[in-house]
């Protein structure tokens, strides 16, 4: 196969990350369990943002920014990731961060301490003002201008046609770890991952097609619903084929598929089986999950596979996204599922 041809990126996340068997939950479930430990691409830049972000700040730079602008909930896996970057790089970073009352912002704990640590400039938002922060991003880099600086606007988990580049190539690392398992890349696998603003699955969806993996690739929303992230995601995987001359085919309903129903209380809401599912996983397999994230989409995944063992197929591999620092700031909610 021709080689894939990349944009310019930085070096800034450790890959490859590696693929590891479950070996109870396989055990247990009847299949082949795998993760992709993407929450190992770094100890503070940990998680799936960085894969993203070394195309998106490599644009940043090539076009001499000095101040890096995103947004994201308080414990914003992608703003703390962001800020980080920007701080290792040498430029500044403002982050538009939504709370419910923003006069009295949330202690600085988990994502948010690091936020603050590295110098982040902090914009609290309400959750109405957040609908409109492409506006707010506008103002804000307007005042930047004012004073100088050069700003550079991050959408939203650097979900862009270009930050979707990080998950073509997280597949192509993907295809060279399969290849080294029984069965290889010719024993269809299933990926599954959550979905938060889409570019990871976007990503993921160019990938397979580009390297003609055998493939299926399974998201679970943690907001919204399918129809949502079918639209967002479209959108993003048709941006990223017609700005960077993809010959592939590509179809909404066809490529995209989200399991609906598994967002429970609310983004960023925790259900008590959750939060058991998440103290389960870490004490049987050593594995650390999240509640945000990884923990609402691995609980669906296994509340699907207990309906139906074959709903995935025989092989699947969860990506798991990180986000050990937004776990950290819920420590008392989760105290309550230990077991005595």
């Amino acid at each position: 196969m021709k080689p894939i041809s990349y944009p310019p990126r930085l070096h800034l996340a450790h890959t490859p990350t590696p693929l590891e068997l479950l070996p109870r939950l396989s055990a247990k479930l009847g299949i082949e369990m795998y993760i992709k430990r993407d929450d190992l691409t770094g100890a503070e830049l940990t998680g799936n943002k960085i894969r993203k972000l070394e195309f998106v700040l490599a644009e940043a730079m090539a076009k001499g920014a000095d101040t890096v602008l995103t947004c994201g909930a308080a414990q914003s896996n992608h703003s703390r990731a962001t800020a980080i970057a920007a701080a290792r790089l040498g430029l500044h970073s403002r982050l538009l961060l939504r709370t419910a009352d923003p006069s009295h912002p949330p202690l600085p704990e988990g994502n948010l301490l690091l936020d603050r640590l590295v110098g982040a400039e902090i914009v609290w938002i309400t959750p109405e003002e957040y609908q409109r922060r492409d506006e707010i991003f506008e103002r804000e880099a307007g005042e930047l201008r004012k004073v100088g600086r050069k700003p550079y606007v991050v959408p939203e988990g650097a979900s862009t046609p270009l930050g979707a580049w990080g998950y073509i190539r997280a597949v192509e690392e993907l295809a060279s770890d399969l290849s080294k398992i029984p069965g290889g890349t010719d024993q269809p696998t299933t990926i599954i991952h959550a979905v938060g603003s889409g570019g990871t699955s976007a990503g993921l969806i160019l990938g397979v097609r580009l390297l003609k993996l055998n493939a299926r690739v399974v998201g679970f929303n943690v907001c919204d619903d399918r129809s949502h992230f079918q639209r967002v995601i479209g959108e993003i995987c048709e941006s990223a084929i017609a700005t960077y001359a993809l010959d592939l085919p590509f179809s909404r309903r066809e490529d995209i598929e989200i399991v609906d129903g598994y967002v429970g209380r609310g983004y960023s809401l925790s259900s008590p089986e959750e939060l058991a599912l998440i103290s389960e996983i870490a004490r049987t397999e050593g594995i650390i999950l999240e509640p945000v994230y990884t923990g609402k989409a691995f609980f669906g995944m296994t509340r699907e596979l207990s309906r139906d063992p074959r709903r995935f197929g025989k092989r699947l591999v969860f990506l798991h996204t990180g986000g050990v620092f937004g776990l950290l700031s819920k420590a008392s909610e989760i105290a309550t599922v230990f077991p005595s």
